[in-house]
């Protein structure tokens, strides 16, 4: 599946002329953005990383049994 960014791209390709200087500021931009880490990758990161320390504090306690549970009760999945 691709992502909202990665349409953009194909679509600026794909109807802009890209020989203009304008359209080829809007395909680096896009680069540029889908070269960051989403919102939701960073969640997943840190939702990880809490969980092995807690994991570790408390001889395996975890409420949640994936990120995508933790995700999905804590910020409404993808909606």
């Amino acid at each position: 599946m691709k992502t909202p960014m990665q349409e953009m791209l194909e679509w600026v390709r794909a109807t802009l002329p890209m020989d203009l200087d304008t359209p080829i500021l809007i395909e680096k931009k896009i680069k540029s953005l889908l070269e960051k880490e989403t919102e939701k990758e960073k969640m997943h990161r840190v939702w990880n990383d809490s969980r092995m320390n807690m994991a570790r504090a408390s001889n395996g306690f975890d409420s949640y049994t994936s990120f995508e549970q933790y995700y999905n009760e804590t910020y409404g999945g993808d909606k």
